[in-house]
């Protein structure tokens, strides 16, 4: 693994939320009322979390985003801020609440339902405000919590300035063969795997996406295709605090990789190692290290 000199710029479009977390003795069936043993806020959104990994890494980090003109989106801002993340494209919404993920957590699983109300108006003009950052940009991070639209938007802009992009294709959602071809890397769960490609095989799917497709479960492992042979990469945690914000860390890791010129291999090795040490935090993103965590 090897660093330049060179301080990354990225621009990450996406989510932001506040994560509220149940912890429960079993996860409720249906009809069933469960009392949870503890409740815990934490700064979440796939996004969010890319940007904060990314800036823990070194990088320079543009945010774009929509928050509720609220005291969480305030908070959430203020978060990013201190966080390094320059927020000046993130826009305030007086009609909809930030966006808050419902978590419950029972025994190391967890579910989620998102709200993603701000988020779902991100809109291609925010794109246009931010383009010139883009145009200048290493690479530009974004996930499917935010309009399908607006990020088919944005791999135009990306190809348009010949900028880097990388998906983290999540919560699923189809993608076109045009997404997928445009996208330099895109990182998905294993069971997300057919309803993002459809009912293609995994093989068949990665050998379609060289190098470019990885695909990641929650023990921490990628497998990949490197148009020679399938790649796997495991280093699973001996204990799990937290298992949201995994994908995201280890988008975020990569990226930083492919930023300083690391073959393939190196980046999923260093985004693998940026995920184990994410998970061992509860909250999504108060466990992502930070570059003085490493040893290069």
């Amino acid at each position: 693994m090897k660093f330049s000199n060179h301080i990354p710029k990225i621009v990450v479009v996406g989510s932001s939320s506040i994560d509220l977390v149940l912890t429960t003795e079993h996860h409720p069936r249906i009809n069933e009322t469960v009392l949870a043993t503890q409740t815990e806020n934490f700064f979440g959104g796939k996004g969010a979390n890319q940007a904060v990994g990314a800036s823990r890494l070194g990088a320079k980090v543009h945010f774009v985003g929509c928050v509720g003109k609220d005291t969480n989106g305030k908070h959430v801002l203020e978060n990013l801020v201190n966080e390094g993340v320059n927020v000046n494209f993130v826009e305030e919404n007086s009609n909809y609440p930030t966006g808050t993920a419902y978590v419950t957590s029972a025994h190391g699983k967890i579910s989620i339902i998102v709200a993603p109300a701000a988020n779902n108006f991100i809109t291609t003009a925010d794109i246009d405000k931010a383009e010139a950052e883009i145009a200048e940009a290493d690479i530009v991070l974004t996930q499917l919590e935010i309009p399908v639209e607006v990020v088919e938007y944005l791999f135009e802009i990306c190809k348009k300035h010949n900028t880097k992009i990388g998906l983290y294709a999540s919560p699923a959602k189809f993608i076109g063969e045009d997404i997928a071809e445009k996208a330099d890397f895109i990182v998905i769960k294993s069971n997300d795997l057919s309803v993002v490609f459809g009912e293609e095989g995994r093989d068949k799917v990665l050998k379609k996406l060289p190098n470019k497709l990885f695909i990641r479960d929650d023990t921490n492992s990628t497998v990949y295709f490197n148009g020679e042979e399938m790649k796997y990469y495991r280093n699973a945690p001996d204990t799990i605090a937290y298992k949201m914000g995994m994908g995201d860390a280890f988008t975020s890791g990569f990226a930083i990789a492919l930023c300083h010129g690391n073959e393939i291999d190196e980046c999923v090795r260093f985004g693998n190692e940026v995920s184990l040490k994410a998970s061992a935090n509860k909250g999504s993103q108060k466990g992502l290290p930070y570059l003085k965590d490493f040893s290069f």
